[in-house]
């Protein structure tokens, strides 16, 4: 016959222990909490790169995926600066010399063929024929 005065943490004689089911459903809600922390701290930098439309997302999401495989911390370091700088974009100038370089080419007569572009016509020059020397 157990007393009636015994503390509420000690299990009744029935069997179910109250305080270790508190406690169990507190520690999966804690490691479910924290996981979820670890994964949103993990996907930082690719978020940043994410939502400043950076030219170097796709570096950042490997160097990410490549930390939380290897567990070397140096690659999620990386990815989080390269997330924060901005990078100059080199590729629209390029594009835009190359697409003008191209209408100059296009523009110009090459070979001395005619060009798709309508304008006067060439005159047509008659080859000289070649001096015979008489020595």
């Amino acid at each position: 016959m157990a007393p009636h005065h015994l503390p509420f943490y000690l299990a009744p004689a029935s069997g179910i222990d109250t305080l270790t089911v508190v406690m169990g459903i507190f520690l999966i809600g804690t490691i479910l909490w924290v996981g979820t922390l670890y994964w949103k701290l993990h996907s930082l930098p690719e978020r940043m790169a994410h939502k400043s439309q950076k030219l170097q997302f796709e570096i950042v999401a490997v160097l990410g995926i490549i930390s939380l495989f290897t567990h070397l911390h140096i690659f999620w370091v990386a990815g989080l600066l390269l997330a924060m700088i901005d990078l100059p974009d080199f590729g629209t100038p390029l594009r835009s010399i190359a697409g003008s370089v191209e209408r100059i080419a296009d523009a110009a007569p090459s070979d001395g063929r005619e060009s798709d572009q309508p304008g006067p016509p060439a005159e047509k020059s008659v080859p000289k024929e070649k001096e015979h020397s008489h020595v």
